[in-house]
C-alpha cells in the first residue's frame, strides 16, 4: 500500500519527542491569523499510508494548496516511517494511531480536517473517534480501514499465515519498487483490536471519500462499506473509474483538493 513518489524537501522537519523515546518527524505550516480569516477556519492534517511518508506527492501537493489559501497544514511520519525514529517492523495500527494523536494534540490547534491516504484513512478514523470535539471533517483517499484483516489476512495463503504465526513475520515484495513489506504477527493481532467496519462508526462530521476503481490494493467496495458504517449523513463517495491506488495524477489531485475545499467551506459556514 505504498503509493506516492517522494518530493524533494527544502526544509528539515521538526521532531516531537514521545514518551517511549521515539522522535516523530513533522512539518507544520501555520495558517493566517484570525483577524485575516474566519476564526473557525480549520487546519488540515495529513495522514500517510503503509510504508509511505510525508514527502509524497499528495502530502506536499495538499500543503502547497493550503499555504496558498492561508490554511494551517500539518504532515508527519509515523514511527518507523520516513524521517521518524524507530523500526517499521515494531509498528502496529495502534502505535501509529498514537503517533497521529500525539501530533494532533501537541502540534495542531483548533478544529482540524483530517486527510487520510490508504492506511492513513484507517488511522484518520481512529484519531477522529478519539478527538471528536476538534475534528471538523474527514477526507479519505483510497481509505483502507481494517486492511490488515480484510485485505491481508483474509487473502494470505496458509503458508503465508503459517510464516506469520510461527516465525513472527512475513516478508512480502511490493510492486511499487520500494523495500519489501514486513507483515508482523503484532501488526495482524493489534489490527484486530482496531477494526471499524464491523459496527457503526460514530462520526457525524462531513466525510468525503475519493477512490480509484482500478485500485489493485483497496477495492472500491471498501469506500461503500465505510459509507454504510458511518452514522453521519453527510458522506460522499467520488469514484474515479480510471484511478489506481496512488491517485496522484494532476486531475486526481484536483478532485481531492476540491473535496477538501468543500469541507473547509462547510466548516466555516457552520461555525464549527
Amino acid at each position: 500500500m505504498t503509493h506516492d513518489m517522494p518530493t524533494p524537501q527544502r526544509e528539515k522537519p521538526q521532531f516531537l519527542d514521545r514518551p517511549d523515546g521515539l522522535k516523530i518527524a513533522y512539518h507544520h505550516v501555520p495558517g493566517k491569523p484570525s483577524d485575516v480569516q474566519a476564526p473557525n477556519t480549520p487546519g488540515v492534517m495529513f495522514l500517510g499510508g503503509f510504508m509511505s511518508d510525508m514527502t509524497g506527492t499528495k502530502a506536499t501537493h495538499l500543503e502547497a494548496h493550503c499555504v496558498r489559501q492561508g490554511v494551517a497544514y500539518t504532515r508527519f511520519d509515523y514511527s518507523g516511517h520516513g524521517q521518524s525514529s524507530g523500526k517499521f517492523a515494531d509498528g502496529t495500527i495502534g502505535k501509529w494511531t498514537s503517533d497521529a494523536i500525539a501530533i494532533f494534540d501537541e502540534i495542531t490547534t483548533g478544529p482540524q480536517i483530517l486527510v487520510g491516504s490508504s492506511m492513513g484513512g484507517w488511522i484518520m478514523l481512529l484519531t477522529a473517534l478519539a478527538r471528536k470535539e476538534r475534528v471538523a471533517g474527514l477526507v479519505g483517499i483510497a481509505a483502507a480501514p481494517d486492511f490488515t484483516e480484510d485485505l491481508m489476512w483474509a487473502q494470505f495463503s496458509e503458508e503465508q499465515k503459517k510464516a506469520i504465526l510461527e516465525d513472527g513475520a512475513l516478508i512480502e515484495p511490493t510492486e511499487y519498487g520500494d523495500d519489501p513489506y514486513t507483515i508482523t504477527r503484532d501488526l495482524i493481532e493489534d489490527g484486530r483490536n482496531q477494526l471499524l467496519l464491523r459496527k457503526p462508526i460514530d462520526l457525524c462530521c462531513p466525510v468525503r471519500l475519493v477512490q480509484g476503481m482500478q485500485d489493485p490494493d483497496v477495492p472500491w467496495q471498501t469506500a461503500i462499506r465505510l459509507t454504510e458504517a458511518l452514522v453521519g449523513d453527510d458522506v460522499r463517495v467520488d469514484l474515479i473509474k480510471t484511478g489506481d491506488h496512488r491517485l496522484s495524477e494532476p486531475d486526481q489531485l484536483d478532485v481531492i483538493t476540491g473535496h477538501l475545499d468543500d469541507v473547509i467551506a462547510k466548516t466555516v459556514s457552520q461555525g464549527t
